[in-house]
């Protein structure tokens, strides 16, 4: 029993042991090798690597992969021509001499970003004071982002790192620039919709006249051909009144004293204090188109 526990605590020490001097290396990551608090090695192949148990040797790894910076702040910078403007960037940077990265930033990337972002901010201002707002924001942009590039390259290898891209994100005015161009924007907006709404009402008021005017201008027509039919109409019915009664004078009679009975007995209201005997009522005794001439109606008496 005490051969077996030997031999599993020696398994054990054994395990313990090749954990400690046994890592592996990703593909994504680079591996520093310390040796009493120096750098012994720096491992950039993956795979399974050797080193000396703790406290002569331990490993620290980076990232090597592709990193983004983008800007903390956004803080004015003045053009050539004396403007303000805010820029928004981002740097694309990875390490490229792990012992120069960790000598100035130490294993903590946060540190690394910290010290960088005040270099980019100050080679931003030296490109973009030498330039007008019309250049940064179209012309020179891409110079600009260029030439910042450059001035980073040889300022990154103090850091030991490589600047991969530089970018601009956004170029906008201060707060209190932006606010006043867009009043004077919604002012020239608001003015030129007045104007297209006065352009509007008038030719709608000439659109309402030149209407109003046609209209006057068709009921006048239809009134006098209206009124050219009817004369004709009562020039028609005239003849063939005169040419009827002219065939029956008798019929002619009758029917006037009929028109002077309708004209006399309009309204219901109407009192009439007349002798039956009289000529008005002649047509009435008679029973017949013979009956005499039409008598002159009554004046009615209320």
């Amino acid at each position: 029993m005490n051969r077996i526990g030997l031999t599993v605590a020696g398994l054990l020490i054994l395990l313990m042991l090749a954990s400690s001097t046994l890592f592996i290396v990703d593909q994504r990551q680079l591996a520093v090798v310390y040796a009493l608090g120096e750098i012994k090695e720096v491992i950039t192949e993956p795979g399974l690597k050797y080193k000396l148990p703790p406290p002569f040797q331990n490993v620290v790894f980076l990232d090597k992969r592709i990193q983004t910076l983008d800007s903390p702040e956004t803080r004015p910078i003045f053009t050539a021509e004396k403007k303000s403007l805010v820029i928004d960037w981002l740097v694309k940077w990875r390490i490229a001499e792990a012992r120069q990265f960790i000598r100035n930033n130490g294993s903590d990337i946060r540190n690394l970003e910290s010290r960088l972002s005040p270099v980019i901010q100050a080679a931003f201002n030296e490109e973009i004071t030498k330039r007008t707002v019309r250049g940064v924001l179209s012309a020179e942009r891409d110079k600009v982002m260029q030439d910042v590039r450059n001035r980073l390259a040889d300022e990154s290898k103090a850091f030991g790192i490589e600047i991969v891209d530089v970018r601009i994100k956004r170029v906008d005015f201060v707060a209190d620039i932006t606010d006043a161009v867009y009043r004077r924007m919604q002012s020239e907006r608001q003015q030129v919709a007045n104007e297209l709404r006065s352009q509007g009402s008038a030719e709608g008021e000439k659109i309402k006249a030149d209407a109003d005017k046609q209209r006057q201008v068709i009921v006048a027509e239809a009134y006098r051909d209206a009124q050219k039919v009817k004369g004709e109409g009562d020039a028609k019915a005239s003849m063939l009144y005169a040419d009827a009664f002219g065939r029956d004078p008798q019929f002619a009679q009758f029917y006037r004293s009929l028109d002077a009975y309708r004209a006399s007995f309009r309204s219901r209201n109407d009192v009439m204090v007349v002798d039956p005997s009289s000529e008005f009522f002649k047509a009435m005794r008679s029973g017949g188109p013979g009956a005499g001439a039409a008598p002159a109606a009554p004046a009615p008496r209320r």
